[in-house]
């Protein structure tokens, strides 16, 4: 599944993906596509089933996306990153979970803001023609570009993303429904793959061409292409009932990064 079409503006963005009430399949949120919420302050979750899928990326979506969606400049960069997309390997998600419907929004992390006091230093890498860029005049509230409360929120780090998933964890600590103190977490790459393919094993959830108007990004044929996020739930979901999955902005995973297969890769 090659991802590098699907940046967009910003590079990085927090999404809250937890394992909320999703122990074993008797939960009734565990049943696939249903939604909760699980406190006025919480994103809304999508059920996601258990499952097989195939990681990463074939020899041949690389070779047809170097050929036909890659400007010319970036190809050797493009290389790299394509490469710690292989070899194409099955992954089983052995338990059902919960992942949010949508990208975390401004409206949901300014309440993580108030309530915690937390403060964020100045700064975000941007994604602009075809290099990422540093910025320092910029953050999550003034991101250089016009934001409603349902955009999503972006200029955010890991650190900021792990800050917000232990204040979900904290708001819901103590209440009866939860299986253990910390049921919000950040997802793995699998996880986020799987939720993304949703079932399917083309490039894309809906295919293997780009298209025009499935997604935000670098020639998706989208009125946001090149200028900023789109708000949440501006274009159509997933099989599992999850928006902009691809495209938009970034997302965050909880995994480590593999440094041996970066090396080799270069």
């Amino acid at each position: 599944m090659p991802k590098h079409w699907i940046k967009a503006l910003i590079a990085v963005l927090v999404t809250a993906h937890g394992g909320v009430a999703v122990a074993g399949p008797e939960s009734p949120a565990t049943q696939a596509s249903q939604t909760f919420r699980d406190c006025s302050d919480c994103p809304e979750m999508v059920a996601v089933p258990a499952g097989t899928f195939l990681m990463g990326s074939s020899a041949a979506e690389t070779t047809r996306d170097l050929d036909s969606t890659m400007p010319r400049d970036n190809i050797p960069t493009a290389r790299v990153a394509f490469a710690m997309e292989h070899p194409q390997h099955a992954v089983n998600i052995g338990r059902s979970f919960a992942l949010g419907k949508y990208h975390v929004t401004r409206e949901e992390f300014a309440a993580f803001v108030r309530d915690t006091g937390y403060s964020i230093r100045g700064g975000c890498t941007l994604w602009a023609n075809h290099r990422y860029e540093q910025r320092v005049d910029t953050g999550w509230q003034n991101p250089g570009f016009t934001q409603t409360d349902r955009d999503p929120v972006v200029c955010v780090s890991w650190q900021d993303a792990k800050a917000y998933v232990a204040w979900l964890n904290e708001k819901l600590r103590g209440q009866r429904l939860m299986r253990d103190d910390c049921p919000y977490k950040l997802p793995s790459e699998a996880e986020w793959e799987y939720a993304a393919r949703a079932g399917t094993r083309t490039a894309r959830w809906w295919g293997d061409a780009v298209g025009s108007g499935r997604a935000n990004c670098d020639g998706c044929g989208s009125r946001w292409d090149k200028k900023r996020p789109a708000p949440v739930g501006s274009f159509e979901p997933n099989p599992f009932g999850l928006f902009e999955m691809l495209g938009n902005a970034s997302e965050w995973t909880e995994d480590c990064w593999n440094r041996k297969l970066f090396r080799s890769a270069g």
